[in-house]
């Protein structure tokens, strides 16, 4: 929960009004004016007022929370301020309210006369329902239900996108490349606009002296312009600074590009980009990303919740996104950001107005109200019938009298996440507990202990196998989207043999994540081995013991298999199962290894229809450098080296 306390303007509030605070808003050229919405949905402003911008009828400052009347009951659901400063927000009704300065028009009601109290914004919006909206210094913007953007007020560089550079007294659609598009959501800098498409797809217009719009120049641009530049990468949040631009995409990547002279790219240098520029936070993916158009700092936070600033930082220039020990990104702009003011309207919901979906989240695994206990891995996890039933059709048809459950078909992690998700609709596992967990395999031959091979197996089933058992599609694609996400040079090789284990199309990110790995081709995988001249294959009716040892817990157990089954299992797979003529069985042996050429016969490889066999993953490791190589093999009389 966001401690509104951080901004000084809030100590000057009693604690039983901070604890009525619903939502908050600090703006204003030196962060000295706020507005906020108590529980009971009434709506009050105190600060400096300049321009009138507290909406309260007149120009006088207050420390005193004065209350705004004609918004008390509107259920305000999105808010920006200018830096006149002028208001725009928005309500669950879609109507738009507008106030304070209005010098360039940007009230949007046909005048240049200043706005002392809200009103609404009518002109072309009547009919339309307005779910978000965007000032930048002088300009607004608004985003409509059915993906239409409107904008009005100063506009000399083209910020309203009207394909001139006179200013716009009233709503005018934008249209240009973006007609017959849908928009899904918007952002202002100073002088410039940002919007990105339902497709995720990005188109920028306005000022761009500093490279703000990403297009690889520094023209401004009368209307919007598609970003070639991110030509195939599907953007999903959009933010803008002063003069920068941040971008994120749905694979949990940042973007960065425009102004950076407080290093607020994260680049690692001051230079300006009008390119966007990828900016790596520690190898994890990114969930959120924030920026305000009257400062110059950026922060971001990741899956693991972890907040990163960087940019100016309390008159510093962090050029790099640097680690805090904030829990929202909200803080960041409180404690260091100049002026300290908010990027966003902010949440502030109390423990005791919980919503739905928070009420169901903070029962799960409750020992006081729970029915129902699972025990996995010696663990107990707490639960509801009434819950499982009404989310899970599997528990509709299981759940009788049962007050203990045991489950010993998946792991601990596996299956409270799995519970946590009919609670809450959301998957907190990382990619590799979404998939299952690695074995080390360690293969010898049943006669001759010499003979030994230690080879990744996965041996414990993931969430993306209980989803399959419980038919939970719903929570499948939750974890391919969680796995997609995810990809990193360490569990590149886990989510690679997971692909082929699911038959799952494997896509660009775990391409290009293999190719910084130098593993190999798309095609054929490679089973990395010594080469030695007195070495020799098993025998075709061989025995091979496998022993299977799990890397967390440690136990182990022993399996058995010929050698002449695992080569007509291979075979089998090649041949849609159709027996095998005795010409194939003669030429088992060089079929299922074969000398690799490319490594100058120093390596053996094998064949791609093996990924296919039950043995599958044990072959599913790319051709590296040894002393990489994350399987070795040892054939029978070749020495362990």
């Amino acid at each position: 929960m966001v401690d509104v306390g951080k901004w000084p303007l809030f100590a000057l509030l009693p604690p039983q009004d901070l604890n009525l605070i619903r939502l908050a808003c600090v703006f204003g050229t030196s962060g000295n004016e706020t507005l906020y919405v108590t529980e009971n949905d009434e709506v009050f402003a105190f600060g400096t007022n300049c321009s009138g911008c507290l909406g309260t009828g007149d120009i006088q400052s207050t420390i005193e929370p004065r209350k705004i009347d004609i918004l008390c009951g509107k259920k305000i659901i999105h808010l920006s301020y200018g830096s006149g400063p002028h208001v725009v927000l928005t309500t669950s009704g879609g109507e738009v309210y507008a106030w304070g300065n209005n010098g360039y028009s940007q009230l949007g009601n046909g005048t240049t006369t200043q706005g002392l109290s809200p009103c609404q914004v009518s002109t072309n919006l009547l009919h339309k329902k307005v779910t978000e909206v965007a000032c930048g210094s002088h300009h607004s913007m608004i985003l409509s239900s059915d993906g239409e953007v409107y904008a009005w007020g100063y506009n000399n560089c083209g910020q309203v996108g009207s394909g001139s550079t006179s200013n716009q007294p009233t709503p005018r659609r934008v249209t240009s490349c973006l007609q017959n598009k849908v928009v899904a959501a918007i952002a202002c800098g100073q002088s410039s606009s940002m919007a990105v498409l339902d497709n995720g797809e990005v188109y920028g217009w306005g000022y761009n002296g500093n490279g703000q719009l990403g297009l690889g120049s520094n023209g401004n641009q009368p209307t919007p312009c598609r970003l070639a530049a991110l030509q195939g990468i599907h953007v999903c949040q959009i933010a803008c600074g002063y003069a920068h631009t941040l971008a994120l995409t749905d694979e949990g990547s940042l973007y960065s590009w425009g102004a950076n002279a407080y290093g607020q790219l994260g680049s690692g240098v001051k230079s300006n980009q009008s390119c966007p520029v990828q900016i790596t936070v520690d190898r994890e993916r990114i969930v959120e990303i924030a920026a305000c158009h009257s400062t110059h700092t950026s922060a971001a936070k990741t899956q693991g919740g972890q907040v990163y600033m960087w940019g100016q930082c309390r008159g510093q220039s962090v050029i790099l996104p640097q680690l805090t020990h904030f829990s929202c990104t909200d803080d960041v702009f409180a404690c260091f950001a100049s002026p300290a003011v908010t990027w966003r309207l902010l949440s502030v919901e109390s423990d005791n107005h919980l919503t739905v979906a928070q009420s169901m989240k903070k029962e799960f695994d409750s020992t006081e109200t729970s029915d129902l206990k699972f025990l996995v891995d010696g663990k107990i996890i707490h639960a509801h019938k009434a819950v499982l039933k009404i989310r899970c059709e599997h528990f509709r048809s299981m759940l009788h009298d049962d007050d203990v459950i045991e489950i010993d078909q998946f792991s601990y992690p596996v299956y409270r996440a799995f519970l946590e998700y009919l609670y809450t609709d959301s998957v907190t596992l990382p990619p590799e507990d979404a998939i299952g967990s690695i074995c080390y395999v360690q293969c010898s031959c049943y006669e001759q202990k010499d003979r030994q091979v230690t080879m990744f197996y996965p041996s414990q089933q993931g969430l993306l196998d209980l989803a399959a058992f419980y038919g939970e599609n719903s929570l499948k694609n939750l974890c391919e989207q969680t796995i997609k996400q995810g990809i990193s040079v360490e569990n590149a090789i886990t989510l690679l043999s997971a692909a082929v284990k699911y038959q799952a199309k494997v896509n660009d990110s775990v391409l290009s994540t293999s190719k910084s790995l130098s593993l190999g081709c798309r095609n054929l995988w490679h089973l990395h081995c010594c080469r030695h001249p007195d070495a020799k294959l098993p025998e075709s009716n061989e025995n091979i013991k496998f022993r299977v040892i799990c890397e967390e817990s440690a136990k182990e157990c022993e399996m058995h298999i010929k050698y002449t089954e695992i080569i007509q299992n291979s075979r089998s797979s090649r041949t849609g199962g159709k027996q095998n003529t005795k010409k194939e069985k003669e030429d088992s042996h060089e079929d299922f290894f074969h000398r690799d050429q490319n490594f100058n016969d120093e390596h053996l490889v094998a064949r791609e229809p093996l990924l296919q066999t039950p043995l599958a993953l044990m072959f599913h490791c790319p051709a590296v450098p040894r002393a990489q190589s994350p399987a070795t093999l040892h054939y029978p009389g070749v020495p362990s080296s």
